[in-house]
């Protein structure tokens, strides 16, 4: 069991910025990957930034030079530096972990993120 906890959302205005954390816990030793989604209502869930296990990443096309993903391996923990926050992006950001060789995938509870205009 893989246990995801999200932090740091809150209520930014426009052009201002946040970083979430996730901490990962229980058996975590076979983490290959973990990233964020995030889904505003009435819209699907969708990935925002996945890093490995190695330090590759992948943003998606609409933060790309605005958000950065890293990881602390010695903490078992993933941030997401959110800068120049737009309103579009108000919604729950979910921390996602996986377990490639087992196929399983780990959600956290998600924090909400809202950007005023």
């Amino acid at each position: 069991q893989v246990q995801l906890v999200e932090s740091g959302g809150g209520l930014v205005q426009a052009g201002g910025s946040l970083r979430l954390s996730c901490k990962a816990s229980g058996s975590t030793v076979s983490i290959n990957a973990m990233g964020w989604y995030r889904q505003a209502p009435g819209k699907q869930r969708e990935l925002v930034a996945l890093i490995s296990s190695g330090g590759s990443t992948n943003y998606a096309d609409s933060v790309k030079g605005r958000f950065t993903i890293s990881r602390d391996n010695a903490k078992n923990t993933i941030y997401l530096q959110m800068n120049s926050l737009k309103p579009e992006e108000t919604a729950v950001y979910y921390c996602y972990a996986k377990k490639i060789v087992t196929k399983i995938d780990y959600w956290g509870q998600g924090t909400q993120v809202t950007v005023s205009s």
